[in-house]
């Protein structure tokens, strides 16, 4: 179906952040799949991994024990506030399973006319329906009415129009701790804190949707690490499984006692081989001195970014974001800047407010860092105005 306007590319193998094209030509990819292959293409952990676990069972369901779930649950909880894990596909399956649960945290706390939750402006949480009404996007809702009912929107990082917001209906709060899709946007100094004490005195639940800063984008396991309040649920998704299709739902216990036994379910979610792919990711990102990496090499990009800025004044506007999930705002169009950068065998991803997603591997070196920076420097003579 033409739902994709995809580029006249096709590629035939991948090792490490470098991807090869059937006609030869190698790409350096800093756009990760949508921050998706956390430890590049054809990682030796990683293969060995899945490989091992398809030579002994794929797929059960879950009317049996898994112990790779198991496994991955006691890891991601040991490392967060989590109490809890569900495991699913996909962040959209992810997030429907979050929604789910703010609403009926209420429900069974005694407070079924609690079931709106409060979103953000510029939000994007995935395409189903529900979620589609939870992001802001009218453009992708476009046809697809009646939305379903049960969300209010207000202005990202106003805390006083959120308060305001609060109704007797309220049953939590949902948003992105940094907005990937919107344009690598970050919640001001205080929000997410802020968040936290409205839902506190109102009787609320936060949930962060973190499918793309999730599993080390941010330097951190999952970016709430980085302010100073813990909220009650995120989903995490994309990084999670390297590349392997892996949804989560991380619960404090508050909050996942309200999905008692058949209040959801999943065919595949958490099946073994995803469970195999998602516990090799871990075996590296929780190594000492991955998340230092990350940082590094973030700082190293931001400072060529810098260079170029003032070597190119008409090009970057402004560097966003944490980590390896950083974006340009730049004066040409995002679309022309993503098509340069491919000519150039540079890959990127484009977001909104025309803001060009630089969101590599997490395991790359500056070797790669400096090819990128190359790249966009030779992009920036070519464009800038």
């Amino acid at each position: 179906m033409p739902t994709y306007a995809r580029a006249n590319l096709a590629f035939e193998k991948g090792e490490g952040p470098y991807l090869y094209a059937q006609d030869g030509r190698r790409f350096l990819d800093f756009g990760s799949g949508i921050a998706v292959n956390t430890l590049g293409h054809a990682h030796p952990h990683m293969v060995k991994a899945i490989t091992e676990q398809a030579n002994k069972v794929w797929h059960t369901s879950n009317l049996y024990r898994i112990p790779g779930q198991e496994k991955l649950a006691e890891r991601l909880v040991a490392n967060s506030f989590a109490d809890t894990v569900f495991f699913c596909n996909s962040g959209a399956e992810a997030n429907e399973a979050g929604i789910k649960m703010l609403r009926r945290y209420q429900y069974v706390s005694g407070h079924a006319e609690k079931n709106r939750i409060l979103v953000a402006s510029n939000a994007f949480h995935g395409r189903t329906l529900g979620t589609l009404t939870a992001g802001y996007s009218d453009k992708y809702r476009e046809g697809f009415g009646p939305m379903p009912d049960g969300f209010d929107r207000v202005a990202f990082g106003n805390l006083n129009e959120l308060r305001d917001a609060i109704t007797p209906q309220t049953a939590g709060i949902l948003v992105e701790p940094i907005q990937g899709e919107g344009g690598i946007c970050a919640a001001p100094e205080g929000y997410l804190e802020g968040l936290r004490k409205a839902a506190d005195e109102f009787g609320l639940l936060v949930m962060f949707d973190e499918v793309q800063t999730g599993v080390g984008r941010t330097g951190k396991l999952y970016a709430y690490e980085w302010s100073d309040m813990v909220p009650d649920i995120i989903s995490s998704a994309k990084g999670l499984g390297g590349g392997f299709p892996v949804g989560a739902l991380l619960a404090n216990e508050k909050a996942a006692a309200a999905l008692t036994a058949g209040m959801h379910g999943t065919t595949f979610g958490g099946n073994a081989l995803a469970m195999a792919a998602a516990n090799a990711v871990l075996d590296e990102v929780l190594k000492p001195g991955f998340m230092d990496n990350v940082l590094a090499m973030s700082q190293l990009i931001r400072d060529g970014l810098a260079t170029i800025t003032r070597k190119h004044p008409g090009f970057i506007v402004e560097v966003r974001g944490m980590g390896l999930l950083l974006g340009m705002k730049t004066v040409p169009t995002n679309v022309d800047v993503v098509a340069k950068l491919r000519e150039l065998g540079l890959l990127t991803v484009p977001a909104g407010d025309n803001v060009v997603r630089l969101i590599p591997p997490l395991n790359i070196t500056k070797t790669h860092v400096d090819e990128a920076l190359a790249a966009i420097d030779a992009a920036a003579a070519a464009l800038a105005q």
